[in-house]
């Protein structure tokens, strides 16, 4: 995995880059952070894994390597030992070859009702149970399910085959009976950037204690008085990925960038929350029922009737908007170009919503296809339900 879970494509690591072998010209990449686990299920060494998701590196995974990638949502899994890289936004989740092992885990050991107390993220019994009772227990008929296409996603540097297997998916679902409608969420498009000062921060905060006095590496060459033993333990101890993230960090937390980034990303992650409230029939468990004013809403935005646009269940896009790029590519690529390839995955991870990669095929491509499906918070067993069918209709033909 990369280092702290800091990566797109599992190259961040003091062992050297995970290794996919899908492609016969030459390696390519595993997806990250959690590449090492999505390959480990590829190769049949594992039958599921664990993976953390901080911005996607369960479901970037996931859609490089053919695999289903699974985040759960916010607080669900206990994250006991794992080190925090962002508090707010790190999940554990799962990865395996099909979707239903993954639901029948979740089933079978209660997952989604055992609180950990050692777990300081971990959502509270009382919270559990009233949230439960806010989801319904069975995914109903095709038929009465709404699926969203998020027209935000629709972005000019989409992969052309990628658009095309995401069209392919939802004609699929309404050969089935599903209705599938345009919605929209405006405040997606600052997604990425406001990820990205939230996670850093959170970074620069968290590996602090990492100076060579309690944790990390101790230096060799400070002296008597230990002048030199706190620059030596972060310099030896982070691989350039995390000194970056950390120096971002630092930076949008001090006096003078605070209020121009670090509280101005927090709002946008509250307006990526409530653009998600406002598209799903059910109503966030966390939160009070909101009615949501339509002068709120984008001049642009379709309504269903003059209450409002239309609700639904689950929301249907790409996991990542190109194939998995070849490992040679990946190490001369700008680490700003790799950041835009979580700008899929960032938006659910920021208003701490459950969400499944799927796998798929398109001719065109040699490579898979990630289709990530979207659900309310603590709706994930009818999220996986969905997720199964889904990729049960996509292996049944493959678009043209």
């Amino acid at each position: 995995m990369d280092e702290f879970g800091m990566g797109s494509h599992s190259t961040n690591s003091m062992h050297g880059a995970v290794v996919s072998q899908l492609s016969t010209d030459e390696p390519i990449s595993a997806g990250g952070s959690s590449g090492g686990s999505a390959v480990a299920v590829m190769l049949g060494d594992a039958d599921m894994a664990l993976g953390t998701d901080t911005g996607g590196s369960i479901r970037l995974p996931a859609s490089y390597t053919g695999s289903v990638g699974y985040r759960p949502s916010y607080g669900m899994i206990s994250r006991y030992g794992v080190f925090a890289y962002a508090n707010s936004l790190d999940t554990v989740g799962l990865l395996a070859k099909e979707v239903k092992p993954i639901l029948e885990i979740l089933v079978d050991t209660k997952l989604d009702e055992e609180h950990d107390p050692l777990d300081p993220t971990s959502l509270s019994t009382a919270s559990r149970l009233r949230c439960a009772k806010m989801c319904p227990p069975a995914l109903e008929d095709m038929s009465r399910l709404t699926v969203g296409i998020p027209l935000e996603y629709n972005i000019v540097e989409l992969d052309p085959l990628i658009r095309k297997g995401w069209a392919y998916a939802a004609t699929a679902l309404e050969a089935a009976g599903v209705r599938v409608v345009p919605v929209t969420l405006p405040s997606t498009k600052e997604a990425l950037c406001a990820y990205y000062v939230l996670a850093a921060a959170e970074a620069s905060s968290n590996l602090a204690k990492y100076d060579g006095v309690r944790y990390g590496v101790r230096g060799e060459h400070g002296d008597a008085e230990g002048h030199t033993l706190y620059s030596e333990a972060r310099g030896a101890g982070f691989g350039p990925e995390v000194k970056r993230r950390i120096l971002l960090g630092t930076y949008s937390l001090s006096s003078e960038a605070m209020d121009n980034y670090f509280i101005q990303a927090q709002k946008v992650r509250r307006l990526i929350r409530q653009d998600f409230d406002k598209v799903f029939r059910l109503d966030n468990p966390l939160y009070e029922a909101a009615q949501f004013d339509l002068s709120d809403m984008d001049a642009e935005t379709d309504l269903q009737d003059k209450k409002g646009p239309p609700q639904v269940d689950f929301l249907l896009s790409p996991t990542t908007p190109s194939f998995a790029p070849k490992l040679h590519d990946v190490l001369s690529t700008s680490s700003l170009e790799t950041y835009m390839g979580d700008v899929f995955t960032v938006p659910a991870s920021l208003a701490g919503l459950p969400s499944v990669s799927v796998p798929s095929t398109v001719v065109g491509s040699s490579l898979p296809l990630g289709l990530q499906l979207i659900g309310q918070y603590w709706d994930d067993k009818r999220l996986l339900k969905m997720s199964e069918r889904l990729k049960a209709l996509m292996a049944e033909g493959t678009p043209t």
